[in-house]
């Protein structure tokens, strides 16, 4: 999308950036925070479900299940789990672009992309994010983790704004894929970071 919908892309279409940007910041998310919505309230019906049946576990236990699910996630994204998580390999439509107008397509794109799940997943900290909305048992709290997730997964977009040059929209894109590692790093330290708060909540519940 960042070679898309740029500056230079949109001008060649003879549709207005920022229009088509606000569309897709927007979308984006509504688009995380429906879908994590949907899973906050599965973990509800969930929590209602195991209570009726005097079931509900301990804090330690849900604590102690994300972060294996967190040890799992850094293994099945290093490669050395033998699972593949569910996924697919849909992207959004790029004849969109020369069918529509910008702030359709944009909202089109932003939402599937904000919504995690409805094209293809590139690592397992989105399967581990849903399941942190699940354990949340709270509609509210999965749809503000979903919005952060489709705000954060939109803003890359901006970095696109000064460019007006189809050479300098090249170069940009040379930048991108020369520093292809950083985002990877990123999602690990992540991962781990969430594992690690996970493990010291496990211990203050025990305590």
């Amino acid at each position: 999308m960042l070679a898309s919908i740029s500056p230079v892309g949109e001008a060649s279409r003879g549709q207005r950036w920022h229009l088509t940007v606000a569309a897709y910041l927007l979308a984006s998310v509504l688009g995380g925070g429906a879908v994590f919505a949907v899973a906050g309230a599965l973990g509800w019906a969930l929590l209602g479900g195991l209570g009726a049946a005097g079931l509900v576990p301990p804090r330690e236990a849900v604590l102690g299940g994300l972060a294996l699910a967190g040890l799992l996630a850094i293994a099945v994204d290093a490669g050395r789990a033998p699972l593949r998580l569910p996924s697919w390999q849909r992207q959004v439509d790029e004849r969109w672009l020369t069918h529509y107008r910008g702030w359709v397509y944009g909202a089109g794109f932003g939402f599937q992309l904000g919504a995690a799940v409805l094209t293809r997943i590139p690592t397992a900290a989105i399967h581990l994010l849903l399941l942190f909305a699940v354990a949340s048992a709270s509609i509210p709290a999965g749809a503000a983790l979903g919005a952060t997730f489709g705000l954060v997964r939109a803003l890359p977009l901006l970095t696109t704004a000064p460019l007006r040059e189809p050479l300098a929209l090249q170069r940009y894109h040379r930048h991108l894929d020369a520093r292809s590692s950083l985002a990877k790093r990123i999602t690990d330290g992540a991962l781990a970071a969430s594992v690690a708060v996970l493990a010291v909540g496990v211990a203050g519940a025990v305590i």
